[in-house]
């Protein structure tokens, strides 16, 4: 008996088979038909209102006639619905059916813009509307709703920079454009700063023709124009032109070369079979208490190196390393933070991710405004509500 149970219970589970698929597929049917019926007669009910009379009913009230309809399409959550739209023979139709779903238009316009500018590609953009409301939104909507972010981006950009920035951060992005038939890059310039309750901003974007010095120093006066003031530390790569320029605009600034930049620049000269000595050797630099230890650690680095035949790794050493020991200048618990650039360098790679899925922009504009808007939405993130620097020490004594 157990066993005809068992090849009976087999037997009508293999019956009965539910395609998933198709019922959402029917469910979505009804609720969109649903909405579609709905919103169709609170038409007509929005009509019948301002005629004061329904459809063919004589009344002494009734203010207008009907003159038949028009079909409107529209996307709703549900998907697309189509509206039989009234027409009156004298009074304006004026509805707020259509004026509510404007409302919710402009909120889908918004998280198609934040899906966007959040790092989500076109084609995925068009994927997911037809997925949530089973229409596909073009690529050529998507990017004349990112033609009206642009405004407010702009905006951001060129706000105020209100209290003091200690430590700031730059760094440059390269990315392609097409000029007259050739692809060409185009930099985009970043500083990030960290304020005087050491918590980090997006101080500024702006397009460079490249890394130079021209335009690092419209990048600084960009910067120093909209109100940065208290700069003590910058922290970059020795990007070219940029450390040449620092005291003309920020005189009390100290620069300090990112160590890991230093690092990779010592690590080209060395051959492979001494890399694993030379990278303990001068992480051991950086690993001293005060900046003359370091210096003098530096030196008998040096030494040694040349015992070794390295002789381009040790002028290398001797001739660059005060440039990355600017952070010792300032509080110890501040060094981890202040002696690379790895943060910012994190946000260069997500931009970078983000940009080539774009592939070539048709002009610099358009490649800072992609740049600005990401970094728009990160400044919105967790990322700036942490404190980054207790700046408490760096302030004492002083007058703020």
């Amino acid at each position: 008996m157990e066993n005809l149970a068992q090849e009976n219970e087999k037997a009508i589970s293999g019956a009965i088979k539910i395609d998933e698929k198709e019922i959402r597929t029917h469910l979505d049917g009804l609720v969109r038909q649903s909405v579609e019926d709905t919103l169709n007669a609170l038409l007509n009910a929005e009509a019948d209102a301002i005629c004061q009379a329904s459809r063919y009913q004589r009344s002494p009230d009734r203010q207008d006639t009907r003159a038949g309809s028009y079909k409107r399409k529209l996307l709703t959550k549900a998907g697309e619905v189509e509206l039989q739209v009234p027409r009156l023979r004298t009074l304006p139709f004026e509805t707020q059916i259509i004026e509510r779903y404007k409302t919710k238009q402009s909120s889908v316009e918004e998280a198609l813009i934040e899906m966007y500018l959040a790092g989500v590609s076109v084609r995925r953009v068009e994927d997911i509307t037809e997925a949530l409301w089973g229409a596909k939104v073009g690529s050529s909507t998507v990017s004349e709703l990112n033609q009206k972010i642009y405004g407010k981006i702009e905006e951001w950009r060129m706000q105020p920079i209100h209290g003091e920035h200690p430590y700031i951060f730059v760094d440059g992005v390269y990315l392609k454009r097409s000029w007259g038939g050739e692809v060409q890059n185009v930099s985009v310039l970043v500083a990030v700063g960290v304020n005087d309750e050491g918590y980090r901003e997006i101080l500024g974007v702006a397009e460079g023709s490249r890394e130079d010095k021209e335009s690092w120093s419209n990048f600084l006066r960009y910067l120093k124009e909209r109100g940065l003031k208290g700069v003590r530390l910058i922290v970059s790569d020795k990007c070219l032109g940029l450390y040449e320029i620092i005291g003309d605009f920020f005189p009390a600034a100290k620069w300090q070369r990112c160590i890991v930049h230093w690092y990779r620049n010592a690590f080209t000269m060395c051959p492979w079979k001494h890399l694993r000595e030379v990278v303990a050797m001068l992480k051991a630099i950086h690993a001293q208490e005060d900046k003359a230890a370091a210096r003098q650690k530096a030196a008998l680095v040096s030494e040694k190196l040349r015992a070794m035949k390295l002789e381009r790794i040790a002028s290398f050493v001797e001739t660059s390393v005060d440039e990355t020991l600017s952070y010792m200048d300032f509080p110890y618990e501040h060094w981890s933070r202040l002696r690379t650039n790895n943060g910012l360098e994190r946000i260069m790679k997500e931009i970078r991710h983000r940009t080539r899925v774009v592939g070539s922009f048709p002009d610099g504009y358009s490649a800072m405004m992609l740049v600005g808007a990401r970094l728009r939405h990160i400044s919105t993130t967790k990322w700036g509500t942490r404190q980054y620097i207790n700046t408490c020490k760096l302030y004492e004594g002083s007058i703020r």
